[in-house]
């Protein structure tokens, strides 16, 4: 009889918890492209990202123009001299590839760049919301930008614009 009693004691006392938990969701793409700051560090970043793949296309043309004169011209090349241009052309088409993964690669040039100019805004982002659920007593904020797995959300949960209010940014 104890263990029935203390089984419905445990189950009312987690069900009323869990009812008492109150939750919100944001959507941080909007809340990003709200802010000044985001949109001209994502220009920046765009411009960084289209000078670095300007350079890397200009090597693959280069490597390209190279790959047609060698064909116009190999059959008359003795055996040295085509070994010599295909290890050439070998040669730039590495270092091409190491170029891109220096750029673009998980550790590389862009990435870097990123975490310079985003995630400073990010955290500002991060210290507002913390702000404003510690203020509402919510204990779940959800974010339904980025492929959340939140398939409806009321609007009435968005804290948004709380969140940008917070940061000072007025919306329209």
């Amino acid at each position: 009889m104890k263990n029935i009693i203390f089984l419905i004691i445990v189950f009312f006392g987690t069900a009323f918890a869990t009812v008492a938990q109150k939750y919100a969701y944001i959507d941080s793409d909007f809340i990003l492209e709200s802010m000044p700051e985001y949109s001209d560090a994502k220009a920046e970043l765009d411009k960084y990202a289209n000078r670095w793949q300007k350079e890397i296309d200009e090597r693959y043309k280069q490597i390209k123009k190279r790959k047609d004169e060698f064909m116009r011209v190999e059959a008359i090349l003795p055996a040295e001299e085509r070994e010599k241009r295909q290890e050439e052309i070998k040669t730039m088409e590495s270092e091409a590839l190491e170029m891109q993964q220096l750029r673009f690669g998980v550790s590389g040039d862009l990435f870097a760049k990123r975490r310079e100019l985003i995630e400073p805004i990010q955290d500002k982002v991060f210290e507002a919301l913390g702000k404003v659920a510690s203020n509402r007593n919510y204990a779940f904020v959800f974010d339904k930008a980025n492929q959340s797995n939140l398939i409806f959300a009321d609007p009435k949960l968005d804290i948004s614009k709380m969140v940008l209010r917070e940061m000072g940014i007025t919306t329209r």
